[in-house]
């Protein structure tokens, strides 16, 4: 078994395009694969344990993800990784996932713009500018790298100016720093948020133009989207489904079931339309094999056993 470390997968240099594929792959797989419902431990002070275990057939790997957070801690959330092989039940690997998380929900994010924003869209609102927002620039910006975009922030305290001179060697992107959520939403063809935590709705009703697509990262600030966006699409069904307005949406579809054409996605340009992708753990453990076998090939992570004698097990 290996255990393969943040450091280890910072080494292996992964690209944002890898990423995109990687994600990519489980959304037009996932009805192929099992993705029970998480488990969700929640305690005072926005702590909470999540389990996420998933099952890969095809690629005869199963995994579990396990998520915590804690707002005093830095990072506030982490994460490990159980890899194990599914026609022996060999556990291969212990990783970290922080990158993981951070990357493919960056993928994920940017996936969505890719499948259900209007194709000329180019005034992107940002609210949040941690590590996950930062992913997904890196990755819209492989995925785009021609395209000329007005990128307007949010401010919050000195990080907006952190995240602008992260990208500022992009010579087709503009940078504009908004004082509130309304100018960071008025007009945008895209809207991505990455805050963990949000008291209320962001704005009202009458500031989200037509035609343009909202994904909510951590689903923070756009109930009020809910009820009058004209589609609504999720990575998952069980990730929504107890939503308070679930059943007031207008439309809903998982986004696999556009990929494999059983459902519309955008059909015009003036369809309003929201993507939850919380997160799914096919993505993680994806990740995890895909990361396990380079670390073979490059030399990377910790060798170790945790096996139980083969022949007799008493206690």
């Amino acid at each position: 078994m290996k255990i393969i470390a943040h450091r280890d997968i910072m080494e292996m240099q992964i690209s944002p395009s890898q990423c995109f594929d990687w994600v990519d792959y489980i959304l037009r797989n996932k009805h192929s694969m099992k993705l029970p419902p998480k488990i969700s431990m929640k305690m005072e002070g926005e702590i909470f344990y999540n389990t996420m275990p998933s099952i890969l057939p095809k690629e005869s790997i199963a995994g579990v993800k396990v998520v915590s957070r804690y707002p005093s801690r830095m990072p506030a959330l982490d994460s490990q990784i159980l890899l194990y092989n599914l026609d022996t039940g060999e556990q291969k690997a212990v990783l970290d996932g922080n990158f993981i998380t951070t990357m493919r929900t960056g993928a994920v994010a940017v996936h969505a713009i890719q499948l259900l924003a209007v194709k000329n869209f180019q005034e992107i609102g940002v609210i949040g500018v941690g590590n996950t927002m930062r992913a997904a620039m890196k990755v819209l910006l492989t995925r785009y790298p021609d395209k000329k975009m007005r990128i307007k922030i949010k401010k919050y305290k000195k990080q907006h100016l952190d995240f602008i001179e992260a990208f500022s060697g992009y010579p087709n992107v503009e940078f504009v720093v908004c004082e509130d959520y309304k100018e960071v939403i008025d007009g945008s063809d895209v809207i991505l948020s990455a805050v963990t935590y949000a008291e209320e709705d962001f704005c009202e009703d009458k500031y989200f133009k037509e035609g343009c697509l909202v994904v909510p990262i951590h689903t923070r600030g756009f109930t009020n989207c809910d009820l009058f966006f004209d589609k609504v699409f999720a990575d998952d069904r069980g990730h929504v489904q107890n939503f308070k307005y679930f059943n007031k949406f207008k439309s809903f579809a998982e986004i696999s079931d556009v990929l494999e054409g059983t459902a519309k996605g955008r059909e015009n340009d003036e369809e309003r339309i929201l993507a939850y992708n919380i997160g799914i753990s096919l993505h993680d453990i994806y990740f995890a094999e895909q990361i396990y076998q380079l670390a073979k090939i490059q030399g990377k992570g910790t060798e170790c056993s945790l096996e139980a004698p083969k022949d007799k097990f008493w206690i």
